[in-house]
């Protein structure tokens, strides 16, 4: 009789131990539950805006909760990670952007305000893309050899949209203009919409940015990619050469996308966050429709998302320190 008292007892203590864990854990799962805010670092209307939006309407049926998207445009993307670091840390903000915001600005800002290794979680990345070079449909060029012979008819100057300063994109333009030998000069916008409104007006004859920002008007036939970078040609753009196959080589590592939360955000949210990710991304709908964005659709963990920033930045930390720039 004792024995079994004995035993029953140590079966009472197990049992509500296990309850306790997973009482805890209820609790840390339902810390999510609550509106969740998608911060944008640039305007309505481009690239990175449009994935956000996608991906947060499924996201609020996956998840039940509300999900809003909430555009902080300014200094490519800082304004947005500002306040992410600033957010607080239970889920209820994160921050969806792309390379610049994340790997370029603190190479080449001495201070941003924020540093994204301490002051930012990794929760999972979606997508993998390539910039493009377009020309406007006023230039005549249906090339890029057709734009560089006719910029050189030209006096071998020309200006070139940047949707932010001290991008990827205006690193490019600079190793074009070497490679080519003509004088280009970036001109920054504050995000792509803005420099696509130009280029629509023949207001700037070629611009620099993501394939999502430009395939749409690309199709439409008013403005024509005529480069991209990568290894290889992309899906979408099958006519398209790489600039690799123009003879500019080391434009090969690609950009992605990612969403991140504030430092010190529960494990247990960036795990469910993240999970629902991957399942919208299973999504035959979603996957399409970033795809005809020019966006190659993958699911990243927190992990894997942490090892493609770190070789983006080491290839571009090449590029850059190359260019001479000094962080401003």
């Amino acid at each position: 009789m004792i024995f079994s008292r004995r035993r029953g007892l140590a079966f009472l203590l197990r049992f509500t131990a296990v309850l306790a864990v997973c009482g805890s854990f209820g609790v840390a799962l339902a810390q999510p539950l609550k509106p969740i805010k998608i911060l944008v670092g640039f305007p309505p209307g481009g690239g990175t805006d449009a994935a956000a939006r996608i991906l947060a309407e499924k996201l609020k049926d996956e998840l039940g909760v509300a999900v809003i998207v909430e555009n902080k445009p300014g200094a490519g993307g800082q304004i947005a990670a500002q306040a992410l670091k600033a957010a607080a840390a239970d889920g209820s903000t994160l921050f969806l952007s792309h390379d610049h915001t994340i790997t370029i600005l603190p190479m080449v800002l001495k201070n941003p305000g924020y540093a994204p290794a301490q002051d930012f979680v990794p929760v999972a990345g979606f997508a993998t893309f390539v910039n493009a070079f377009a020309v406007s449909g006023g230039t005549p060029a249906k090339s890029f050899a057709e734009y560089v012979a006719w910029l050189k008819t030209q006096g071998g100057k020309g200006a070139v949209g940047i949707p932010a300063p001290a991008s990827t994109p205006e690193f490019l333009v600079k190793v074009i203009g070497d490679k080519f030998k003509l004088d280009l000069l970036s001109a920054p916008y504050r995000g792509s919409a803005p420099m696509m409104a130009d280029m629509l007006g023949n207001q700037i004859g070629a611009g620099v940015a993501s394939v999502p920002d430009f395939i749409e008007n690309h199709k439409a036939g008013k403005v024509r990619i005529v480069a991209v970078l990568g290894a290889k040609r992309q899906a979408a753009l099958p006519d398209v050469p790489t600039f690799s196959e123009l003879g500019m080589s080391g434009l090969e590592d690609l950009p992605y996308y990612g969403i991140f939360a504030p430092a010190g955000t529960p494990k247990a949210f960036v795990d469910t966050f993240s999970n629902a990710l991957a399942k919208v991304l299973t999504q035959p709908e979603v996957r399409n429709h970033l795809s005809q964005m020019g966006l190659t659709v993958g699911y990243m963990t927190s992990s894997q998302l942490t090892q493609r920033e770190k070789a983006y930045a080491q290839a571009w930390a090449r590029i850059i320190q190359n260019s001479g720039f000094q962080p401003q």
